[in-house]
């Protein structure tokens, strides 16, 4: 670019320049014309107009910060009761299963009761326990010759033993229990080894 080019695009920055400075300073000067032109009443209704729409904008800010406020205590109330009573539920399902062994302590306790009916009972309720737990997702994991599973079960001990592969759950110690496929006990097991030689 010459010499000449550049004295040229300058001389064309400054007079936009000028242009818009120059509009600025006559809508300024247009504004301050327009407030002059009005008389004192008209100015007096304007800011009384102003002063109405920043009380009534007031007034809904503040309802708003109310409701907001409302709402975050209703939602606080509604998460503490869903800590206190989430079990009720539950909590309902087990109660047939207590009444159930109570009646069943009571009949052990009758000099008519005798060995079958005592293990009937216990079934029985065992039973209505079984379907509670399956209500609410429980399941019971029971891996006796299942491959061992770190993720589901916990070795006690390794037993040699020949008839089954190496790895392999041959005693269930304890069952284990999952809720919603989330693991809540692992199943305490002994595990199959090969015999040494």
């Amino acid at each position: 670019m010459s010499k000449d080019q550049d004295q040229v695009s300058d001389q064309d920055v400054a007079e936009e320049t000028i242009e818009v400075t120059g509009e600025v300073e006559l809508a300024s000067e247009s504004e301050a014309e327009s407030t002059e032109a009005q008389t004192p009443e008209e100015l007096t209704l304007l800011l009384e107009d102003a002063r109405a729409k920043a009380d009534s904008h007031w007034d809904q800010l503040v309802r708003v910060q109310a409701q907001m406020d409302n709402l975050r205590k209703r939602q606080e109330r509604d998460l503490e009761n869903a800590h206190k009573f989430a079990l009720e539920r539950f909590v309902n399902e087990l109660l047939p299963v207590r009444d159930s062994l109570e009646m069943g302590l009571a009949a052990a306790a009758e000099e008519s009761a005798t060995i079958d009916s005592l293990r009937e009972g216990t079934e029985l309720t065992l039973k209505l326990f079984c379907d509670t737990m399956e209500k609410f997702n429980v399941v019971q994991i029971n891996p006796e010759g299942e491959p061992f599973d770190p993720e589901l079960h916990q070795a006690m001990s390794m037993m040699p033993r020949s008839d089954v592969p190496a790895n392999t759950v041959v005693v269930v110690v304890q069952k284990g229990y999952t809720l919603n496929g989330r693991l809540v006990r692992p199943a305490m097991v002994m595990v199959s080894q090969e015999e040494a030689g």
